[in-house]
């Protein structure tokens, strides 16, 4: 992947590692959750979370 300059400034390139995020159609908000202990983390209140993988419902 390539990378934006300045290096050093901040900023993430990429996705975010080892978090996912789910939708919540109870609440009508994204939930973000940790994919290795699959606890929840935090809550949006609107749109989705930049650089986070999406969750498939089953």
């Amino acid at each position: 992947m390539a990378t934006n300059p300045p290096k050093g400034d901040g900023h993430r390139n990429g996705q975010v590692k080892h978090r996912s995020q789910v939708y919540n159609p109870q609440n009508d908000k994204y939930v973000k959750r940790d994919t290795e202990t699959g606890r929840f983390i935090d809550q949006k209140s609107e749109g989705k979370f930049k650089g986070v993988r999406k969750e498939h419902k089953k």
